[in-house]
């Protein structure tokens, strides 16, 4: 990994970045994040209790439509066809939801912040469908779980020591 930031043109000012050059890759980035729950938050969502509807599922396909508007919301990222985009949720069965994304394209840029948005929107979604119940829900751990292809290789989060 280089310290060297590449988005700043030769006057210091910011620039999206030319990948004109790069080669065509298959590239793939899971991220993953966590929102924390009263338990009885977590077992009126397992009861289909929201009046809002399936909080699951509405959250899964915000988090798709999420991946596949990065572009629109962070200024800097190039669009990117995706190959595909896949929403897991797992949970402890007490207070809190994991939730995961896998990102895919085949394409000259990563799809890091795709997955990493993804994420962010899937558990602010779960927020929203739940915050007349719960305002004091807490989102959390929200990193890179791993990523591959590209120049830059392989890439698997390790906790800090």
């Amino acid at each position: 990994m280089t310290d060297q930031l590449t988005h700043f043109n030769d006057q210091n000012r910011a620039k999206m970045v030319d990948v004109s050059d790069k080669a065509v890759t298959a590239r793939t980035a899971i991220a993953t994040g966590h929102i924390t729950m009263r338990p009885e938050t977590l077992t009126r969502i397992h009861d289909g209790q929201i009046k809002k509807g399936d909080v699951l599922a509405v959250a899964q396909v915000a988090g798709i439509m999420a991946a596949k508007q990065t572009s629109t919301l962070i200024p800097m990222c190039h669009l990117i066809p995706l190959t595909g985009v896949d929403i897991h949720f797992s949970d402890d069965h007490a207070t809190t939801i994991t939730v995961s994304a896998k990102v895919k394209t085949k394409h000259v840029t990563g799809v890091e912040i795709e997955a990493l948005l993804a994420v962010q929107t899937t558990l602010l979604t779960i927020y929203d469908m739940c915050k007349a119940i719960d305002r004091g829900m807490l989102i959390s751990n929200v990193h890179l779980v791993e990523k591959d292809g590209g120049k830059s290789g392989h890439f698997t989060y390790q906790e800090p020591s």
